[in-house]
């Protein structure tokens, strides 16, 4: 089709799920022959793909409708894209080694006053990358080694502290906290593209898009290592480029001789850059440090020394370790409340996970500046920012040992509010804002319209035991039951989308294609909330984001025009990533 021509159909009107089952079949036959060894089949499976009109549909509406960063334009200022402009887009579209420069953006990390790079692709480029990942990632989910959870479709941070637990559960442990310098910044294109190994237009693309060079306020420089955070295909490359440690890492230390060696091994349990080595000899993880050094060497990168910690589970000044938000440690426990051995033997200690006290604090600071910035504001609007905030941080713990502390922040949080009440009524006493804005038992709530808002404590949230993920089970496996149970049961999911996952036996209700690992899934009104709808489930469907902003349309009358479903509703489900799925 002529790009400059208008076509005879409507991007609305493609049939999306003929698409989406077209590319997950040809995801499918890669996933089984790499899981087999077949290169030549996994390639040509590849060519197909990304040379498939469905594939290349699919990819320009990930980037340009699904995608939280769409809005987000490349040096040439193109941020959004109309149904048309998407056409032509999908005719035009392939992969090429040239690629244009990215747009440096610096965001703030987490904690401290440093930076993170991000390098943003102009939108052919980055539908380009969705269109390659889509190849492959499921070549390289047959590969991955099964203790490799960060940037993974249907795993989460959630797994990795499980499989922490499940070594450490039996036996106290040395434990090698470890952290790479620069991972995404410093990764070696020669040592990556080798690894890669991929068919020759896919390689010429990647290594186009690794040396394309940065545009930093005007000022162009060329990217001589790294893949940079921002691009679609960059934490997949990240993820090939430190596919192996796992493997090298047990060569290299192999187990103690005698019974049960396999109990002995060193183990290493990896989320993106983050990274424990766990071993029952201080010597054993000593030289697995060593180890690591010179093999992330090869790939041009180094363990960070100030993020680099040897401790103990147990003993020591300062037991147990900090990993992805929760301290994992163990304490002595009487013979009532200890741990037992698989044959009923007493261990003498238990194994505790719990938030982190810098996670507390942080979660403590967001709280404290929203209340700040509330102070005029109505309470009904205070519990309306409040809860997703509460709700949110309590559903990522809930699978640890967080009882104690979700009683401490309740107590933190409502002393805050009571300071919040103070300055709104200086001089009245706590009897009179008691009776004011809060209920029985010390709950902030509201009263308005005849309505009832009240603020969710920490300690409603309940615990639950989370199951880890199998071996190096994949998505791209094509079982759906036992994917869509664990999509059902995820611990960030609230009780109204798992109950709507299950009415709607893990559909869209739209589509009615099954809303897999990783897609964007949005709770929608049946009737509009403009239009009085209530919040029930008799009023509730989960849609795919993309069937949303078709159905919003309608709703609005503006078929032809599709809003920015990002200001419609917040994602509730999409698992695979830190801080995912959101609720």
């Amino acid at each position: 089709m002529n790009a400059t021509a208008r076509p005879a159909y409507e991007w609305k009107d493609l049939p999306w799920p003929v698409i989406e089952r077209h590319v997950f079949k040809l995801q499918t036959r890669i996933f089984q022959a790499s899981g087999r060894g077949d290169v030549r089949t996994v390639h040509r499976l590849q060519r197909l793909l990304t040379h498939s009109w469905s594939a290349k549909c699919l990819a320009v509406r990930r980037v340009t409708q699904d995608n939280r960063g769409k809005k987000t334009a490349g040096v040439d200022g193109v941020k959004a894209l109309r149904p048309l402009q998407r056409l032509c887009l999908v005719a035009t579209l392939s992969l090429t080694k040239k690629a244009r420069p990215l747009r440096r953006v610096w965001i703030p990390k987490p904690h401290g006053a440093e930076q993170r790079p991000l390098g943003i692709p102009v939108l052919h480029d980055r539908a380009a990358q969705a269109l390659a990942k889509l190849g492959l990632e499921p070549e390289w989910e047959a590969k991955f080694e099964p203790n490799s959870y960060g940037f993974r479709p249907g795993r989460s941070c959630h797994d990795a502290i499980k499989a922490i637990r499940d070594v450490i559960k039996n036996q106290d442990r040395w434990v090698l906290d470890a952290d790479i310098r620069q991972c995404f910044d410093r990764i070696s294109h020669q040592a990556l593209l080798a690894k890669l190994h991929t068919y020759a237009e896919l390689q010429r693309s990647i290594r186009g898009w690794l040396k394309a060079g940065v545009l930093d306020a005007g000022v162009f420089s060329t990217t001589a290592v790294g893949t940079p955070q921002g691009g679609v295909v960059s934490p997949l490359l990240a993820n090939i480029a430190l596919h192996g440690m796992e493997t090298h890492l047990q060569q290299r230390c192999p187990a103690r001789t005698g019974r049960h060696d396999y109990r002995s091994a060193v183990k290493l349990i990896r989320y993106a850059d983050d990274l424990v080595v766990l071993h029952t000899d201080r010597a054993a993880v000593e030289a697995a440090q060593q180890v690591l050094g010179e093999w992330l060497a090869g790939m041009g990168l180094e363990l960070k020394p100030e993020k680099t910690r040897l401790t103990h589970t147990r003993h020591g000044d300062e037991p147990g370790f900090n990993f992805l938000g929760f301290t994992v440690r163990q304490f002595p426990r009487g013979k009532h409340r200890t741990a037992h051995s698989a044959k009923g033997q007493a261990l003498g200690f238990g194994t505790m996970v719990t938030p982190s006290k810098e996670a507390c604090k942080a979660h403590q600071r967001k709280l404290k500046d929203v209340i700040r910035r509330a102070r005029a504001a109505t309470q009904v609007a205070l519990i309306g920012e409040l809860n997703p905030i509460i709700r949110g941080w309590t559903r990522y713990y809930s699978t640890a040992n967080s009882s104690q502390v979700f009683a401490k922040q309740n107590d933190l949080t409502q002393r805050k509010l009571v300071r919040w009440a103070q300055h709104r009524h200086a001089g009245a006493s706590r009897t009179s804002l008691y009776r004011r804005y809060w209920s029985k038992g010390w709950r902030f709530t509201a009263r308005a319209d005849g309505q009832q808002l009240t603020l969710v404590l920490h300690t409603d949230t309940r615990l639950n035991r989370h199951v880890k993920v199998q071996g190096t089970r994949s998505p791209y496996d094509g079982d759906w039951l036992y994917w869509g149970t664990r999509m059902g049961r995820h611990p960030e999911l609230s009780a109204q989308v798992a109950r709507l996952l299950k009415r709607q036996q893990g559909k869209c209700a739209a589509c009615g294609l099954h809303l897999k690992v990783g897609d964007l899934v949005e709770n929608d009104h049946l009737v509009p909330r403009s239009q009085h709808g209530s919040g029930q489930d008799e009023n509730r469907q989960l849609l795919h984001r993309h069937c949303h902003d078709t159905k919003s349309a309608h709703d609005r009358g503006q078929a032809t025009e599709e809003p920015d479903a990002g200001k419609l509703a917040r994602p509730v489900l999409k698992t695979g990533g830190r801080g995912d799925p959101v609720a």
